[in-house]
């Protein structure tokens, strides 16, 4: 697929004309829903959660671009590389929601991931007016990105200058990029390399992009980073095995994990948690493979290959 090269020269406000003109599904009126303020409670909650509904199915068509995206972000981050969300509004604090995550769940931080939001931190709980639309504040805020990065740019109308501005940079350096967006005709999509076009038509209160779309944008992250954890090694099985032990919810499932891979009982669990430092991946492959903490290491570290599949297939227990 041909992708247009042209980086973005707008000034901030220069689009206020294109936004007039721009049409997106999730600025169009539902049929479903001009009624919405006259029913009871009863059938509002019904026709959002019939609405709400259609999402997963929109998501779906769109896994083959999912797939493709998660294979620029294992290749990048496999190479030292990063990948950056960018965003603003509900978009841009859904990016920063799942690279936050990352780092209990898998023991990932902005080493891995990072988030920018237009207008920065404060952004998270106050609308900041004028940044989503500033060209030049998308391209200064992703300024360290290198060509071994992947630059996801979320936008539910598929056009935000900020994103715009972001994206363009990205692929200035050389870096990969991906849009996520709710508007199958997004602006910004012949931009990138991957483009996941989400068609969850309009919403139940028109514009009101914290619905439907928003909610597409989530799923998509989850199965984005979720996936690029899981071809990374980040999980034996299903099971987490990164998690950093920050409070005793998360220790207890840490053992909890060990006693459901290993077969062992908790308190052998505990003592093998306890012998390898509290390392999970260590832990893990003294519990099925029966060896000490030294030999478990020696073979995480046996052929290069990070993993505890690997590491057993080095102590020939795969």
């Amino acid at each position: 697929m041909t992708h247009t090269r042209t980086p973005a020269t707008h000034a901030p406000g220069d689009d206020w004309q294109d936004v007039l003109r721009f049409t997106s599904p999730t600025e169009e009126r539902n049929p479903r829903t001009t009624d919405v303020d006259l029913l009871p409670t009863a059938d509002v909650v019904r026709l959002i959660t019939d609405e709400d509904a259609t999402v997963a199915d929109a998501v779906r068509r769109e896994r083959d671009r999912i797939t493709q995206a998660v294979d620029l972000a294992v290749a990048s981050l496999s190479s030292g590389g990063r990948v950056h969300y960018v965003g603003s509004g509900t978009s841009g604090r859904l990016g920063v929601l799942d690279a936050v995550e990352l780092l209990p769940t898998y023991g990932v931080g902005d080493e891995w991931f990072v988030a920018h939001l237009a207008g920065g931190v404060g952004a998270m709980m106050l609308a900041v007016e004028g940044a989503e639309d500033d060209v030049e504040l998308g391209r200064s805020d992703v300024a360290d990105v290198t060509a071994h990065d992947v630059v996801v740019g979320l936008a539910a109308s598929g056009r935000t200058p900020y994103v715009r501005g972001a994206l363009d940079l990205a692929r200035e350096r050389g870096a990969r990029t991906v849009l996520v967006s709710a508007n199958p005709t997004a602006p910004l999509a012949d931009r990138v390399d991957v483009a996941i076009l989400l068609d969850t038509g309009p919403e139940v209160v028109t514009g009101s992009t914290r619905m439907k779309a928003a909610t597409a944008q989530k799923l998509v992250l989850n199965t984005f980073s979720t996936a690029t954890m899981i071809r990374l090694g980040k999980t034996y099985s299903n099971l987490m095995i990164d998690v950093r032990a920050t409070n005793q919810k998360l220790r207890a499932r840490i053992v909890r994990m060990l006693v459901q891979a290993t077969g062992l009982d908790s308190a052998a669990c505990e003592a093998v948690l306890h012998d390898a430092d509290g390392e999970v991946h260590v832990a893990l492959v003294m519990g099925l493979a029966s060896v000490d903490a030294r030999t478990a290491r020696r073979a995480l570290q046996g052929n290069g290959v990070p993993g505890v599949r690997s590491a057993l297939g080095v102590l020939g227990r795969a």
